[in-house]
């Protein structure tokens, strides 16, 4: 494979309609090797690969493309009315059935091209894929979220696109199909960026790029080559700029003490020259030798310090302005040992026919896997009482909580901090930003409509919502949490749910995520 350079960005810069700067100066080329881009929640992932997807201008700079690019992304998943839209071919096959139906416009014939074949083919990519049920017309909402990703990476493949641009290609995926989501990737012989947060697929990649505070950096290797080479740089940065604060400070401990070595001498000269009974002219040339060695000295010590100063902010510019996330764990409310939940013959009305059977206690843990449609969410909000079940087949005791993968319990009007301010009135304003900022939560977007946020923005918001509420929990159940969550959030989850001392049910397709948990057990369905 020759590493052909198919998107090129040339000084690309974004700002917000806010008129907030996003990025700046993005200079990168992208070839045919298999690429992850990587990097925190509100960053500009997305946006950045829509400009490279040509379906967003940038604020200045340009973006060079070569050959089609197809780009899938969550806004596809999400505004799509039929199977067809989910695949990105709801306007061809329209237009061939307004000209099958007798229509001879150029308009209809030019979108339609030489896709002839293009029923046929969806179906028959439908079929190898274990989607040959779904029909084309069929709404998009009828589908679970994995059944819609799976339809939208088929219409990607079939897309006949030189360049694949997957934003979070597997959320929602079951271990079948995210392992045939990596067959494909694996097969696939032109250009591909994946934007994503899955550790899984990220290791299948050749090259990572992070974007950041610095701008774009390349990794040439997977994520495991990354992470280490990251750390390594990280580390080298902070200790660099810590070196020369330092020294800052031995120099500006050794200017002050120069400058006080030649006061003592001015004013001993100035006290013998006095005592001394010298000609009037000759102290007047002896002031101004003193004045103009104090004046170089002056000018020496600035020349000194904005020098270091300039080494200091250069370095700076080197270590990433993003602060460390931090959850702080919920505290159970009661003694460790009691049961919080338990499951006794539970028949769900959807999913899996095997009857459940399950006891739950504090400080216990399970993780909740199975197929798509198998019946994990509609477990998940039995659990947590939002569906009704027959009381001798479910019996709940304390403070439960639900993060589901849709952050459906925040409103797309409410503003984050309001949804936080009333998930837990008690709790000082201040101590609901300063929440907010430990999660990487910008100060003025907290403010805004929790619609305009990220996918990471909202999960972060909603998980805040979930885990500060103002009764501590019991039982916390969380359906699919690392969908959105970038790799830093990903990790103090990870860490908060290991000191959490409640009950823990957590739905997820993702190995990595549940293998850190000390999980107690497994329930399949």
């Amino acid at each position: 494979m020759t590493n052909t350079s198919i998107l090129t960005l040339d000084s690309v810069s974004l700002a917000l309609p806010d008129g907030r700067l996003l990025f700046t100066d993005l200079s990168e080329t992208f070839d045919q090797r298999r690429t992850g881009l990587v990097g925190r929640n509100g960053v500009g992932k997305s946006l950045l690969g829509q400009i490279l997807a040509g379906q967003r201008e940038p604020s200045s700079g340009q973006c060079r493309r070569l050959g089609r690019i197809h780009l899938l992304n969550q806004q596809v998943i999400e505004h799509s009315a039929t199977v067809a839209d989910l695949a990105q071919v709801g306007t061809v096959l329209a237009a061939l059935e307004r000209i099958e139906q007798g229509s001879v416009a150029a308009s209809d014939f030019d979108t339609v091209g030489e896709r002839w074949d293009i029923r046929e083919q969806l179906q028959g990519h439908l079929q190898r894929h274990g989607l040959g049920q779904l029909d084309w017309q069929q709404p998009a909402h009828s589908l679970s979220g994995g059944q819609a990703m799976r339809v939208a990476l088929v219409g990607a493949w079939l897309s006949e696109a030189d360049y694949l641009i997957l934003d979070e290609p597997s959320n929602h995926l079951d271990s079948n199909a995210r392992a045939q989501l990596l067959s494909m990737i694996e097969a696939w012989d032109r250009g591909l960026l994946v934007i994503s947060h899955d550790r899984s697929l990220l290791a299948h990649m050749t090259r990572i790029v992070e974007l950041s505070s610095l701008g774009l950096q390349a990794y040439g290797g997977n994520y495991s080559f990354y992470s280490a080479q990251k750390a390594s740089q990280t580390a080298l940065a902070q200790q660099q700029l810590a070196r020369l604060k330092q020294q800052q400070q031995r120099q500006a401990r050794e200017l002050q003490r120069q400058r006080e070595d030649l006061e003592r001498h001015q004013a001993r000269a100035g006290r013998n020259a006095r005592h001394a009974n010298q000609a009037k002219i000759l102290v007047d040339r002896q002031q101004e030798r003193s004045q103009a060695t104090a004046g170089k000295q002056r000018r020496d010590h600035r020349d000194a310090r904005q020098a270091l100063q300039g080494k200091v902010r250069d370095a700076a510019r080197e270590v990433e302005q993003d602060s460390a996330i931090t959850l702080h764990a919920p505290t159970p409310q009661r003694n460790p040992g009691r049961e919080v939940l338990a499951l006794q013959a539970l028949h769900l009305p959807r999913g899996t026919r095997k009857p459940l059977n399950l006891r739950l206690c504090l400080g216990q843990r399970v993780g909740l896997v199975g197929a798509n449609g198998s019946g994990k969410s509609t477990l998940l909000r039995l659990m947590n009482g939002e569906l009704p079940a027959p009381p001798d087949s479910l019996r709940l005791s304390g403070e439960t909580a639900l993060l589901d993968q849709h952050c459906s319990a925040l409103p797309g009007h409410t503003s984050v901090l309001d949804h936080l301010r009333q998930a837990n009135p008690t709790l000082a304003q201040s101590d609901l930003r300063s929440r907010l900022a430990q999660l990487g939560l910008d100060a003025a977007r907290i403010e805004l409509p929790s619609g305009l946020l990220s996918g990471g923005e909202r999960m972060k918001a909603a998980l805040a919502a979930v885990l500060y509420r103002e009764q501590p929990l019991d039982l916390l159940l969380l359906d699919e949490p690392g969908n959105h969550l970038d790799l830093p959030s990903l990790a103090a989850l990870e860490h908060m749910l290991g000191q959490f001392r409640g009950a823990l049910v957590v739905a997820s397709h993702d190995q990595v995520l549940l293998d850190q948990l000390a999980l107690d057990e497994y329930l399949h369905l």
